[in-house]
């Protein structure tokens, strides 16, 4: 796939260009691709809120250590 990076006048990344073959190639494969924009419904926005908050507090996140040892346990 030979993709190009559009920049802004500034050089930074605003949008890539995708060659038409390619897309439709992309499309067979991720048939939902064109609805990645479409808002997530406000109980997806709340679960992500929430677990957004938990990392706020450090108390209740583990060390990862700890995961790979109850994983490696089983």
């Amino acid at each position: 796939m030979k993709t190009q990076i559009i920049n802004d006048v500034n050089g930074l990344p605003t949008g890539v260009f995708i060659p038409i073959e390619d897309w439709e190639l992309i499309k067979k494969y991720y048939p939902n691709i064109e609805k990645v924009d479409q808002q997530l419904p406000q109980w997806q926005k709340d679960i992500l809120d929430s677990r957004l908050a938990d990392l706020d507090n450090p108390n209740n996140l583990d060390p990862i250590d700890e995961l790979f040892r109850v994983l490696d346990s089983e």
